[in-house]
């Protein structure tokens, strides 16, 4: 999140004040704070946040709390937290293998997680929506349940999305062109036919979350592969978007010249000798992805590298040298010296990290950049979504 010095030069005043109370509002939904402690998460002065909270006391959305947290060798200070929590946010997601629905709240709580394959059917995406809307309507009955109205729902898919209404544009990795899977969503539970549900990109929420969780540098490259491979370039700590939002689709910078042809269109993609179809393939994997789900079987190609099992560190040697030189062209365009590696490509962050220094730029003294594994594991993208989804309730709330 920008903070609030960097965006006084572009917006009003007002805009300044409002962006403000969400900070101050977001800050809270990891838990209790005292004004002090709330000053140095957001980096406002204790004047502005006296002022911010007590306007945010007065709409209803934080309270003082009754627990006192002592401060140094001062008097005790009063925690101020969320108000606003007996509700629930649904995040919906949908990928190459799975659909899930996870009802959480305001100040973070995981209330219910329910989750079904889909079986992959290539092309045809009713089957892959009516398993969507099954567990969407069982976490909408466990919300209603615990007596926790829905407050906002949203839907995460693992592809490239665009428009308005938003629809996926396409999914290589189910074979779909566009599909307005929340249009589809609707038709199967007709009672959120009213309901305003946003649809993002995987990459573009799990990217924010990383990015935050490194530290928020100036330049990052993000290169994650759970059944494609996406990830997000930024610079001058900004997520590189595109004129169509196709930014950051490092899986598909063509690195071998008349090479295999991508369902792209295009030939010799990364994700044609590093993704996890073309590597299960490689190994005799397939079958153990439609038995019992595709992180399964990635564990089982990760533990086989690290065994020596001939089938998969042939396959790993293939793809690691373009897996590195991707990220090598990605760093060199932006001037970027951090990696964060997600899905797979995380149990390998030394390999590539190795691989890197080796080809690394040597002039003028540059240092190899820094590699590290996703913290985050595969719920990155869940937890993006869900502080998307904070920040358009405190929005909503803030009227």
């Amino acid at each position: 999140m920008p903070s609030p010095d960097s965006l006084r030069g572009s917006l009003t005043s007002e805009d300044v004040r409002r962006h403000n109370l969400g900070l101050v509002a977001l800050a809270l939904t990891s838990g209790p704070l005292s004004r002090s402690e709330l000053a140095l998460e957001t980096g406002l002065t204790r004047g502005a946040i006296t002022s911010l909270s007590a306007e945010l006391i007065e709409h209803e959305i934080i309270r003082e709390s009754d627990r006192i947290a002592p401060e140094g060798r001062g008097r005790p200070k009063t925690l101020l937290e969320l108000s606003a929590t007996d509700v629930a946010l649904i995040i919906a997601t949908l990928d190459a293998d799975r659909v899930e629905a996870v009802v959480s709240t305001l100040d973070g709580q995981r209330l219910g997680r329910f989750s079904r394959r889909h079986g992959r059917p290539i092309g045809d995406p009713g089957p892959v929506i009516d398993a969507l809307a099954l567990v969407v309507s069982e976490a909408l009955a466990h919300a209603a349940t615990i007596g926790r109205p829905l407050a906002d729902l949203s839907v995460v898919v693992w592809a490239p999305v665009g428009g308005t209404p938003a629809v996926v544009l396409a999914d290589t990795d189910l074979g779909w062109e566009r599909v307005d899977v929340i249009g589809l969503l609707k038709k199967r539970l007709p009672r959120l036919s009213a309901a305003q549900i946003p649809m993002i990109a995987d990459t573009s929420v799990a990217a924010l979350e990383e990015h935050a969780d490194a530290g928020a540098p100036d330049h990052l490259v993000y290169l994650k592969s759970d059944s494609g491979i996406g990830g997000a370039v930024f610079a001058d700590g900004r997520p590189l978007t595109g004129t169509a939002g196709w930014a950051g689709m490092l899986g598909h910078l063509p690195m071998i010249p008349d090479g295999v042809l991508c369902d792209c269109g295009q030939r010799g993609c990364l994700v044609t000798v590093a993704g996890p179809d073309a590597l299960l393939a490689a190994t005799g994997l397939t079958q153990t992805a439609h038995d019992v789900g595709l992180d399964a079987a990635l564990s089982h190609f990760v533990a086989g590298v690290r065994a020596g099992a001939p089938e998969c560190v042939a396959a790993w040697a293939e793809a690691l040298p373009h897996v590195a030189r991707t990220l090598q062209i990605a760093l060199l365009t932006v001037g970027a010296d951090r990696v964060v590696l997600g899905g797979y490509l995380a149990s390998f962050a030394d390999d590539i990290a190795d691989e890197l220094a080796r080809i690394a730029v040597t002039a003028g003294r540059t240092m190899p950049p820094r590699v590290s594994a996703s913290r985050l594991g595969p719920d990155a993208a869940l937890l993006g979504a869900e502080r998307a989804a904070r920040l358009r309730m405190i929005d909503t709330l803030l009227g």
